[in-house]
């Protein structure tokens, strides 16, 4: 038993109160908050003539963190270093342990790949030394990263724009979202045909089949006059069943979520972005107030790329299977996944650390979206330990003369792994859902007609944010902690947009990639940079010394540098708006701006009008029938607002129209008066519904869901701030009373110092 005074250091204050209840009184708990030490701000930091030599500093605006751990870690015989299990918290303890001077008989690493009472007990009492490979792999990483966007980004603000940046592993995401919009653009689809027959048999139970081939192979149908061939040949000639085939299929369950598939489900099935992912992951990972137990960690460590689960979990896994389920659920043996080639395999795949925690039980402890994700990672991980689905499938094959055609079906005889998660995968048997009457070979099939229909081939998607992290995953660029942070910044950065789901290249990032390829190749090049997370990988292995890896990329590179700066200026062509300036007839371009982007006269400086920029929705003014846009405001506390207007909602319009609202316009129109319907602003699918007063399908402000809070400061429900076709609208939010004002006013007739007024934080 360690003595009263240990200290154990963690990363936040969540995680902290977690682990101070599994350790009790024996420890003090504290949280570091993240890193105290790093790179200084204001110059590179990197010692280059000095063989890369960093400079640490302590982290502005933590001195009371750092002072009070100081205190702390001075009076305790032992300080147990349990930051995060992987590179990063490896350098976290680190830094903590230099930066607190705790010496080495005192300091002792120890790592929870889950927060649960077992775990967390049994590493304190296995502690280890501070892994220097990994703090190695790790510095190499931030110097790599320090010298490429100190080094590149003042070069690209004098040759392209101010405040631009690169960097290592955002600047190859951004030529990837580039190269496959360039693709879509130069894509030349090529017609093809399918023709389907209309078939009948004896007992005159109907069914399709596809065209597949002559004699056996397969056979494309490029044009009209094709499948008119196929027609003709076949139209007057018997259809006999040359061959049923009845067989069973497996199908075997998806593995564990790793870091970059669990990015990818939840932005599929949960519509999240991979941050919020990885935040409400942080969340269930360090811990959640459960009733009548406490905080409890509820999945294992989320920042990972192995599929491996340890045999305990397997065990549990089941033994809740059986007992839920039926012992014909389990396999055999417990199944083991095979991670890829390039994975860093250092902590188990995703998954709950107590299975018995089913979602439903305890979904009144967890937030709408802490539920979603955790049901989501629970019934992936049981589905991964249950037996496959089985299917019977049935394939028949029909020859006309010389020309063959085909048909299939499969039905589910047992659901194995289907009972607890569907994963709609791209495997999923596509005929599942078809059925085919019982028929013989040999049998002789009546012919009723043919489907015959026009396809042409599709470009490839644009990338979504899940399918550029499995892109980059695929490629080996990034690792599971850099992913979600190297999409925010290139959308941050305004380099890529995303409309809907999908993302675009925007003639920023166009520009800054093309100037990019043209300096800087090696960077830009995704096999290059693949290369050097290969490198990092050996560092952490022990097999290179991290210095050796930034002289091998530095090499070269101030010529690349040099080479910039004698470059010629990169132009960024502005896209230009349908809008018209007003004032000199130009039509107005986009710019980007302190709140996003706006609209902007090309005449500036001569011409300074501005406007929000202009998205147009769906659906027609209720009240003129004009187009309704989309538009961005500012409040008085510099807070960016969107709400929705009618076009001639403009004092230079000729017909001015009053339509203003927080209410979404939809596609969707009204079935009483054929006006477009409303929807509540906000998150989720929400009922639509109509603001026309004069329709009896009318649904008044004060029932539409939104709320206020009273001067009690209970939450009721309430008349929106919006003003709608029956109200004329202004551009800003009215004003709402303030309760706190109130109470300080009275406070102050009193006699009494009013009280330190809160503000909140927006949540993300």
């Amino acid at each position: 038993m360690a003595p009263k005074s240990s200290l154990v250091i963690v990363e936040s204050p969540s995680k902290a109160k977690t682990i101070g209840k599994y350790l009790g009184d024996g420890y003090q708990v504290k949280a570091c908050m993240g890193h105290l030490r790093d790179l200084p701000k204001s110059t590179i930091g990197v010692d280059i003539e000095n063989d890369f030599e960093p400079e640490y500093i302590p982290i502005r605006g933590k001195e009371a963190v750092i002072r009070d751990l100081k205190k702390s870690a001075d009076s305790s015989p032992v300080v147990y270093l349990a930051t995060d299990p992987d590179r990063e918290g490896e350098a976290i303890s680190w830094h903590l342990k230099y930066l607190l001077n705790i010496p080495d008989e005192k300091a002792q690493r120890v790592t929870f790949n889950e927060i649960t009472r077992k775990v967390v007990t049994e590493s304190i009492q296995n502690p280890r030394e501070i892994d220097q490979d990994l703090v190695d792999a790790q510095q190499a990483r931030r110097l790599l990263d320090r010298i490429v966007g100190y080094k590149i980004s003042p070069v690209m603000w004098k040759k392209i724009r101010r405040g631009l940046s690169a960097g290592r592993v955002q600047s190859v995401a951004t030529r990837m979202v580039d190269d496959r919009d360039r693709e879509i653009g130069q894509f030349q689809p090529q017609e093809y045909w399918t023709l389907d027959t209309l078939l009948q048999n004896a007992e005159g139970e109907a069914f399709k089949a596809s065209y597949h081939g002559i004699g056996g192979k397969k056979t494309e149908l490029k044009s009209e006059d094709d499948v008119l061939a196929v027609q003709k040949a076949v139209e007057n000639v018997p259809f006999t069943v040359a061959s049923v085939k009845r067989t069973g299929k497996q199908r075997s369950p998806a593995p564990p979520f790793t870091t970059s598939t669990l990015q990818q489900d939840a932005s599929y099935k949960l519509n999240m972005t991979p941050r919020r992912t990885m935040s409400i992951a942080q969340q269930l990972y360090e811990g959640i107030e459960l009733t009548g137990e406490g905080a409890v960690g509820l999945i294992t460590y989320m920042r990972t790329d192995s599929l491996r689960i340890s045999a305990e979990a397997q065990r549990d896994a089941a033994s809740f299977i059986a007992k839920q389920y039926g012992s014909n659920y389990c396999p055999e043996k417990p199944r083991q996944f095979k991670s890829k080639g390039n994975a860093q395999d250092a902590h188990e795949a995703i998954r709950p650390s107590n299975v018995f925690l089913t979602p439903d039980k305890i979904r009144g402890d967890l937030t709408p979206d802490q539920y979603r994700l955790y049901s989501l990672i629970w019934h992936r991980f049981l589905a991964s330990q249950m037996e496959n689905a089985v299917y019977d499938n049935l394939a028949v094959v029909i020859e006309a003369g010389e020309h063959g055609f085909r048909a299939s079906a499969s039905k589910l005889k047992f659901p194995g792994y289907l009972a607890a998660y569907d994963d709609n995968r791209e495997d999923a048997a596509p005929e599942a859902k078809k059925t085919l009457p019982e028929l013989r070979e040999g049998e002789n099939v009546a012919l009723k007609g043919f489907e015959p229909a026009q396809h042409f081939t599709q470009p490839p998607a644009h990338y979504t944010e899940a399918t550029l992290i499995r892109a980059m995953e695929e490629q080996g660029i990034g690792r599971p902690s850099t992913y979600a942070p190297t999409i925010s910044t290139i959308l941050d950065r305004r380099y890529v947009k995303k409309e809907g789901k999908y993302l675009y290249i925007t003639n920023l990032g166009e520009s800054v990639t093309r100037w990019m390829k043209r300096y800087f190749e090696n960077i830009e090049d995704t096999g290059f940079t693949a290369h050097m997370e290969q490198q990092l990988d050996d560092v952490e292995e022990g097999k290179v010394a991290w210095k050796n890896v930034l002289r091998g990329f530095y090499e070269g590179f101030e010529q690349q540098i040099e080479n910039a700066l004698g470059g010629e200026r990169e132009h960024i062509e502005p896209v230009v708006s349908d809008e018209v300036c007003p004032v000199c007839g130009k039509n107005l371009v986009e710019r980007d701006g302190k709140f996003g982007t706006f609209l902007g006269c090309p005449g500036f400086p001569e011409c300074t009008f501005t406007m929000p920029l202009v998205e147009v929705m769906p659906g027609r003014c209720p009240k003129c029938g004009g187009r309704l846009l989309k538009r961005s405001g500012i409040s008085k506390n510099n807070k960016q607002y969107i709400y929705y207007c009618c076009e001639f909602n403009n004092p230079r319009a000729e017909n001015r129209c009053d339509l203003s609202t927080w209410d979404v316009p939809t596609a969707q129109d009204c079935p009483e008066c054929g006006h477009t319907m409303f929807k509540k602003s906000g998150k989720g699918r929400m009922t639509p519904f109509c603001i026309n007063e004069s329709c009896k399908n009318f649904l008044p402000e004060e029932k539409r869901g939104y709320r206020k809070k009273t001067e009690s400061g209970e939450e009721t429900p309430a008349k929106p701030k919006t003003k709608t076709a029956s109200k004329t609208a202004s551009s800003k939010k009215p004003a709402t009373k303030k309760p706190a004002a109130k109470k300080a006013a009275a406070a102050k007739s009193a006699g009494k110092k009013p009280a330190a007024r809160k503000t909140k934080e927006k949540a993300e």
